[in-house]
């Protein structure tokens, strides 16, 4: 069924027409009028030549449009291309043009990066609503294509993943009502925004299908505006990346946040040390989970019924998972593996590129190429990723190992370890501090690393050298992009 039409008739049927659905600063929409309004913009991108299989590229902050563009998207059997504002223009020009885009959702200051192709924007498709009859419902089955996604880059050029009408749903059905237990009186914040895999899941899948309310914010996420919407608006349910809950810790009041009964981290590593700091700051647990843009939201996860710290927890319902040597053989328990996955939500593939659909997708399963660890309960430990291995002197390692160690240091405030070339072409291990931002740095910062790291790893483990920077190469979504740490310059 189509999914705007599957919300719609789901909002009615328990009775959350009247609910509030989304907030957007002042702003909020009903359950109801979100569903009404939806239908409307879908005439007016028909009005545009929108038509049930042509691609929409969505290029607008989160907020109510966003919503109401997707959704109308939807209604009309085409696809949503979802994007980051803030790409390059490259990337904007590459995304439009490998998605073939016949529209373009996007504010005025977007028109130059695309010139050639049609747009309007999301207050004017907002306000064309208001003054149409609502469009039907494109007749469109679960696996008829809804989005695409691309893959933030952290190894190249960005892949288009294709989800379905049928996706939305099972991201709630199973991370979010089975093992989150979000529920209609949850009020959720997504740090993560709308156009990534994290922050669709969390901030249009949960509250729409759950009949909860989520507070949308079209600015950057810093962390007062994160503590101001969590007082504000009472938030019980909050989404975001490790390095924003540090940001969090170092930078807000733990009383903004006493509505907070949960909180989940993905999007990249979370150390020991920071999921308890933000522990005791929330006041609550933070949910550890694994989630790729492959799959369209969580793979793994804990939550209120299973919690085992220092884990990603189990499969989220309706996945399976095999742990698999570089030869494709499984591994036993407590034997680090590359992580395989089969589950419903699992792209068809990715978009005008087979050979990569080959090498990631065999007979229906996906290699995630995260390196994990099963213990003997069950529960899964996340190591890093099987393709951010280093090797020196001929042993291979995962560089995550050491950025653990050098980041108790108390003036470290983010760090990244690669191998790099030296003078003489010899790899060496090397590091890259982000100094923390309580005062200055420490003349014998260097030292005081190496030792650290001395202390508690193997000798080839040390770093031979290390760099003070003023950020790490990060992609808008907070993780590593460990291809530029690894040429030295960004």
């Amino acid at each position: 069924m189509n999914t705007a039409a599957a919300l719609e008739l789901t909002a009615a049927e328990h009775g959350w027409t009247t609910r509030t659905a989304f907030h957007e600063g002042d702003s909020a929409i009903t359950h109801g009028e979100v569903h009404e309004l939806a239908a409307k913009a879908a005439r007016v991108l028909a009005e545009h030549g929108v038509e049930p299989g042509r691609r929409v590229l969505i290029a607008l902050p989160d907020g109510i449009a966003w919503v109401v563009a997707f959704l109308a998207t939807a209604r009309l059997g085409a696809v949503a291309v979802l994007v980051n504002p803030r790409l390059t223009a490259d990337r904007h020009r590459y995304i439009a043009e490998d998605s073939a885009v016949s529209l373009v959702v996007a504010d005025a200051e977007f028109a130059a990066l695309l010139p050639d192709h049609p747009r309007i924007g999301g207050a004017e498709l907002l306000r064309s609503a208001a003054t149409r009859l609502p469009a039907p419902s494109a007749p469109v089955d679960g696996d008829h294509p809804l989005y695409l996604q691309y893959t933030s880059g952290t190894t190249g050029l960005p892949k288009g993943v294709v989800h379905r009408h049928a996706d939305l749903a099972r991201y709630h059905t199973g991370a979010g009502a089975q093992i989150l237990e979000i529920g209609p009186d949850d009020v959720i914040h997504s740090v993560s925004k709308l156009f990534f895999a994290y922050g669709l899941g969390n901030s249009l899948a949960f509250p729409l299908w759950s009949g909860a309310r989520a507070v949308l914010e079209p600015g950057p996420p810093k962390p007062a505006r994160i503590a101001a919407i969590a007082a504000g608006h009472r938030v019980s349910y909050l989404f975001a990346v490790p390095s924003a809950y540090a940001n969090l810790v170092a930078e807000t009041d733990p009383a903004a946040f006493a509505t907070v009964r949960a909180a989940v981290s993905a999007g990249e590593r979370l150390t020991g040390e920071l999921r308890e700091r933000a522990t005791a700051f929330l006041g609550a647990p933070v949910y550890d989970q694994l989630g790729s843009t492959e799959a369209g939201h969580a793979i793994t996860t804990n939550g209120p019924g299973h919690h085992v710290p220092g884990t990603i927890g189990r499969p989220v319902p309706g996945f399976a998972v095999e742990l698999r040597d570089r030869d494709g053989r499984p591994v036993p328990d407590g034997t680090p593996g590359e992580l395989w996955i089969k589950g419903p939500t699992v792209t068809t593939g990715y978009h005008n590129l087979p050979r990569e659909t080959a090498r990631n997708l065999v007979d229906g399963w996906l290699n995630t190429h995260d390196r994990v660890v099963r213990t003997a309960d069950g529960d899964l430990v996340h190591e890093g990723r099987t393709d951010d291995l280093e090797m020196v002197g001929g042993v291979t390692f995962s560089p995550v190992e050491v950025e653990q160690v050098l980041a108790r240091h108390p003036a470290v405030h983010d760090v990244a370890v690669a191998c790099l070339p030296d003078e003489r072409g010899a790899s060496k291990l090397r590091a890259f501090v982000v100094p923390a931002r309580t005062g200055p740095v420490p003349a014998n910062l260097e030292p005081e690393l190496v030792a650290l790291a001395r202390a508690h790893l193997e000798p080839y483990k040390v770093p031979r050298g290390v760099a003070v920077v003023d950020s790490l190469p990060r992609t808008a979504t907070g993780k590593l992009q460990r291809f530029a740490v690894r040429q030295g310059t960004w």
